[in-house]
C-alpha cells in the first residue's frame, strides 16, 4: 500500500462506535510512500496507522 500526504484513509476497525473512521494522512513515515502513516481524524485526534486488510486509501487527486 502506498499513500501521500493529503490522501484519505478509511479504516474499518473497532476504533469508533460504528467501526468505521476516515482521516487525512498528515505524514508518511515508511519507505517508498509505505506505512506507517500519521493520520488526523475530524475530531482532531491523530494516530499512527499500520493499515490492515480492510483499510482503503483514497488518493488526494480523486477528491479534487
Amino acid at each position: 500500500m502506498r499513500a501521500h500526504v493529503g490522501d484519505l484513509v478509511h479504516t474499518h476497525g473497532a476504533s469508533s462506535s460504528d467501526g468505521r473512521r476516515t482521516g487525512e494522512i498528515v505524514e508518511v513515515r515508511g519507505a517508498h510512500d509505505g506505512p506507517p502513516y500519521l493520520v488526523r481524524f475530524p475530531d482532531g485526534e491523530e494516530m499512527v496507522i499500520y493499515p490492515g486488510p480492510e483499510t482503503q486509501v483514497e488518493s488526494r487527486s480523486a477528491t479534487e
